[in-house]
């Protein structure tokens, strides 16, 4: 690598508190080793290695690790260990007296997953992000080294901050199921990548894109997983509005859980019901974990959308299916189905 423009990653536990669990110990070390060998200062959160149970019940102090992050002058970038599914729980203390305005200095942000919650979260605030990859499930890939896609995105964005291209990984990876310390050194099965593929309209198509994972989304509007998170995510304004969705690009992936075809429909006719659909410019899908329902997903797409004048690329290498790219926020983006290419403007 050439000198790098990040100095010090900070990492935070924003919804999962994994990271300090005995059993992740030898992930934690492997990460923390490749990172120091970008010539990196890795600084935890102060709460970020209090474990699961303790971050369950401590929102709190999530919140407070993230103003921690971005009040720090010495911290360049803010990585997120892993995802979880409760993080829109910080919104109280993020919000209730202009905390994570007041503190947001202008920093790269990075996850994904949950994440997506604190995407919007910074979004509101004005701060432009970057969505893809994660700590744990990324820099402590337990293979020999980092996935080479997974690597040189975050080579990138570490030596210039920020990503000017995305192309489509050559391959993909079946989803690892053993994390155990036995599993270091270990290969996942690889498979030949599709490249991008345009399921319906122009193939030239631009906007800035905003989005995540499509479970996360859903639960902004339903309160399947929890009982109070569509009434917190509207009384703070998380999802954004129809004027602010306008010539933007929807990323959309699917997480772990591998939502059932039906349920997948009912997500996607959440979003649909906001009306976001009618005012993008496009909209870009992420692979599913392992290729499931993945012709059941795409069909759903296209039904569900019923607009074939509004472009949908599909099999982006991003969110929880490996390898992962790292795709910016709010930066003007150009996509060519044609050339297998998005280009992203300067920051």
């Amino acid at each position: 690598m050439k000198k790098i423009r990040v100095k010090t990653v900070a990492i935070v536990s924003l919804s999962s508190g994994m990271l300090g669990e005995p059993f992740i110990r030898h992930e934690l070390e492997l990460g923390l080793g490749r990172l120091r060998g970008y010539g990196l200062e890795v600084r935890f959160s102060p709460n970020a290695l209090r474990g699961r149970d303790y971050l369950s019940r401590h929102p709190e102090a999530r919140a407070a690790d993230l103003l921690w992050a971005f009040r720090e002058p010495e911290v360049d970038m803010i990585l997120c260990s892993t995802g979880g599914d409760d993080t829109y729980r910080l919104l109280p203390w993020l919000f209730d007296h202009n905390e994570l305005a007041e503190a947001v200095t202008e920093k790269i942000f990075l996850g994904f997953s949950d994440t997506t919650v604190n995407h919007l979260m910074l979004h509101k605030v004005g701060l432009s992000t970057f969505y893809g990859q994660a700590f744990l499930p990324d820099v402590c890939e337990p293979d020999r080294e980092m996935l080479p896609y997974t690597r040189r995105c975050l080579e990138e964005l570490l030596e210039t901050g920020a990503i000017r291209q995305i192309r489509p990984s050559d391959v993909w990876y079946e989803a690892r199921r053993d994390f155990s310390q036995a599993a270091l050194g270990t290969t996942m099965p690889a498979h030949p990548n599709g490249g991008f593929q345009l399921l319906q309209g122009p193939p030239v198509f631009s906007g800035e894109i905003l989005g995540g994972c499509l479970d996360t989304l859903y639960d902004l509007f339903d309160n399947g997983r929890y009982a109070d998170s569509v009434a917190v995510c509207q009384r703070y304004g998380l999802f954004p509005s129809l004027e602010d969705w306008r010539g933007k690009l929807l990323l959309l992936e699917t997480s772990e859980e591998r939502p059932p075809p039906e349920k997948c429909r009912r997500m996607v006719e959440a979003l649909k019901d906001t009306g976001t659909f009618s005012v993008l410019s496009g909209i870009l899908v992420g692979k599913p974990m392992d290729e499931i329902y993945a012709e059941e997903y795409r069909r759903i797409l296209l039904e569900v959308v019923d607009d074939p004048s509004l472009p949908i690329l599909w099999n982006l290498n991003v969110g929880h299916a490996t390898p992962r790219c790292i795709i910016p926020f709010g930066v003007p983006a150009v996509v060519d189905a044609h050339a297998q290419a998005i280009t992203f403007a300067g920051r």
